[in-house]
């Protein structure tokens, strides 16, 4: 049997090379128009299912509910407009 506190602390995560401090690849490249378009398209998709359901939840007179898939959906349709602008 052997002492493991003489033994050096191994790191639990493998060293990260060529990674940026955000976790990016060093060579950052611009994303590909079709792939961008179609992310904001399925972005569209759900911020008209937010917004549905946000309609559907006021009418209904759940205000809590609304609110939350109201904000649901702005907050979709802006990671839409940065996925579009950003590249």
């Amino acid at each position: 049997m052997t002492d493991d506190a003489t033994e050096p602390a191994a790191s639990a995560a493998p060293a990260a090379e060529g990674l940026s401090p955000g976790g990016s690849d060093a060579t950052d490249q611009e994303r590909p128009l079709v792939e961008r378009i179609g992310l904001g398209a399925i972005a569209l998709v759900f911020a008209g299912l937010f917004g549905a359901i946000g309609i559907a939840a006021l009418g209904a007179g759940e205000l809590f509910l609304g609110v939350m898939a109201s904000i649901g959906a702005l907050m979709t349709l802006w990671a839409a407009a940065s996925t579009l602008r950003r590249g």
